[in-house]
């Protein structure tokens, strides 16, 4: 599964340095930070909704949205998709709960 991401990566890397005109994520980079965060609001809205209304399908494809604008947001921050993963790992294993708190100092 994880080959998809690598794929996105390397896309989203070239995405970059083409044409806004002619591409979608490249016009996204270009518009900056502000305008990928509103895509992402619209897409966790999106998918809070598709949710409440239970179609699987729905889900699917607005939970689909909403990672790819995540993915889009962390490339143009500079983030590269393992550092993600790799959190993710070191908390594998470990209560939510108690992660939080670590995170918020308690």
């Amino acid at each position: 599964m994880s080959d998809i991401l690598k794929q996105l990566e390397q896309i989203l890397e070239q995405r970059k340095t083409e044409n806004p005109d002619t591409s979608y994520v490249a016009n996204l980079y270009n518009k900056g930070t502000d305008a990928i965060l509103k895509k992402i609001g619209e897409e966790a809205t999106e998918t809070v909704i598709a949710v409440k209304d239970g179609v699987q399908a729905n889900i699917i494809h607005e939970t689909a949205d909403l990672w790819f604008h995540t993915l889009v947001m962390l490339k143009h921050q500079g983030i590269e998709f393992d550092d993600v993963l790799l959190e993710l790992q070191r908390r594998f294993g470990t209560s939510g709960l108690v992660e939080k708190a670590s995170r918020e100092g308690k």
